[in-house]
């Protein structure tokens, strides 16, 4: 679980309406309306209000990517959340065909497809720049939209984009929004469907669904997850901590099913994460159980310390270790430090520890990113979360998406087969950070970067960064994930550039 970005993936940043200026999106909306005679904003007389209520639910966004030569788009909108109130009519969709584009031999894009969807919209393809000469163009591509409306959660994002890639689409663009009242609108632009024609895609879109029905709803009709963990446990052990015996203080962070408390237990600060019990269903429980089983499994000077847990729903929650220096991305990127060389390699090698421990005991961390890595008072770094942590399977490969756009490995956002290296692309982004001070690829949605990255995207370069630093960061970063080192290896690599610069100081200081 994920306690530092908020709320579900599928959010769109919340603004206010402040943004439009004195430019009103919905009198013009509902103008054009009128002047094209729809017949609702004619003849119902509460449609304005209606109206204005769609938009009110929406975040400032939305109104900003209305296309004015396609209002009645809203209206396709407004209708698809309402049917997304239904729980037997989840996930609602709408599938339409947009427009073609030719393509030329070198997969550059002939200019003449315009978006019709909305101007302000950004293209995430790089190669849709440039007039392709006719004598070029050798194959069309059928652009389509897709539509989805349905409760609001962690993931759904990730969900859909597995759905989309699922059916063989490829995702030019998507524009997603939450509402106030828990429901999503995710609008995707895709390639991929052979035909202009979309009663194909429909059904496609619907296999693809009840392929995944059970994740929609986020029960199943197994037994709870926890009980299931822990069925084969006749005794607990000492790790089963009473709730009522544990003092909870303030909030440290909140997450979309959860939030992070310091608390007191047994005389020590301890760090409590408690699961809301609104949001517990068989998903977060096999979550939560997940996370449990792991942390009682390992024990490293580099890896959050598990003190217990309460395992009795409703009441969810496990304690680990107060780490009072909070989070390496706190330290980074709200207080602001910029790294000399020396903590820089010593922050790197507490992670590289952590991690090599974790996979020597077949452990995929999976959401590996300076947020999830804690300091003591010593400036010891420790990995902490494990919410999305996984035991390795015996095959050694897993393909689900899961982690943090901004630190996920290609093969992860591709849902192909992966396997520990996925830990080490996210590491690769981490030494980017402390090396840089900034938040990876901070002129972007998280979206965005994720569709880059799978394109071969890499954060810039920094300058006057030690060479060897660089030249690890790419090696981990590579496409290919047998290509990048182990943990074992990159540890090795950084205690020897230790070793480096402290030689290299002596010898300055010995002048």
């Amino acid at each position: 679980m994920d306690l530092t970005e908020g709320v579900g993936e599928s959010s769109s940043p919340p603004r206010s309406f402040g943004s439009f200026s004195n430019y009103d999106v919905r009198k013009d909306v509902f103008n054009r309306l009128i002047v094209c005679g729809n017949e609702e904003a004619v003849c119902n007389p509460d449609f304005r209000e209606q109206l204005d209520a769609h938009f009110n639910r929406l975040p400032a966004s939305y109104g900003l990517d209305v296309n004015m030569d396609r209002v009645e788009d809203v209206l396709l909108h407004q209708n698809l959340l309402a049917l997304a109130k239904d729980p037997e009519k989840r996930p609602v969709y709408h599938i339409r065909f947009m427009e073609n584009i030719c393509t030329s031999p070198d997969g550059t894009e002939d200019q003449q497809y315009i978006n019709v969807i909305s101007s302000p919209r950004p293209s995430l393809d790089a190669d849709n720049e440039g007039v392709v000469p006719s004598h070029k163009r050798q194959e069309t591509l059928n652009i389509h939209e897709v539509i989805f409306s349905t409760v609001d959660k962690p993931k759904l994002l990730s969900q859909l984009s597995a759905l989309l890639s699922d059916i063989g689409l490829n995702i030019r663009e998507a524009h997603v929004f939450s509402t106030t009242d828990g429901y999503s609108l995710d609008v995707f632009v895709v390639d991929g469907w052979p035909v202009e024609d979309t009663d194909g895609l429909y059904k496609a879109t619907e296999k693809a669904i009840a392929r995944s029905e059970g994740s929609w709803s986020g029960s199943s009709n197994s037994r709870p997850a926890v009980e299931k963990a822990l069925a084969a446990q006749t005794i607990s052990g000492d790790w089963e901590i009473e709730r009522k015996i544990l003092k909870i203080g303030e909030r440290i962070a909140c997450g979309s099913c959860g939030d992070l408390y310091r608390g007191v237990y047994l005389g020590q600060d301890v760090a409590v994460k408690i699961l809301r019990s609104e949001h517990l269903n068989d998903a977060l429980e096999d979550e939560f159980a997940q996370e449990v089983a792991i942390l009682r499994e390992v024990q490293h000077r580099n890896v959050v310390r598990f003190i217990g847990a309460c395992t009795k729903p409703p009441h969810l929650c496990i304690v680990t270790e107060y780490m009072p220096g909070g989070s390496l991305y706190d330290y980074l990127h709200k207080n602001h430090n910029v790294l000399k060389l020396s903590q820089l390699l010593r922050f790197a090698i507490d992670v590289c520890k952590g991690m090599e421990y974790l996979h020597q005991n077949n452990i995929i961390h999976r959401d590996l990113k300076t947020a999830n890595l804690l300091m003591d008072t010593q400036k010891v770094i420790k990995v902490a979360d494990f919410g999305v942590a996984r035991f390795q399977s015996e095959g050694g490969i897993m393909t689900a998406e899961t982690g943090t756009y901004r630190w996920m490995a290609p093969e992860v956002i591709n849902h192909q087969q992966y396997d520990q290296k996925a830990d080490v692309f996210s590491f690769a982004i981490v030494l980017w950070e402390l090396v840089t001070a900034k938040v990876p690829y901070d002129n972007m949605t998280p979206l965005q970067a994720a569709l880059g990255v799978r394109q071969g995207l890499r954060p810039d370069l920094p300058e006057n960064a030690h060479p060897k630093l660089l030249d690890l960061m790419q090696r981990c970063w590579e496409g290919v994930p047998n290509k990048r080192p182990s943990f074992s290896d990159i540890e090795l690599e950084l205690e020897a550039l230790v070793h480096e610069v402290q030689e290299t100081s002596g010898a300055v200081n010995g002048k």
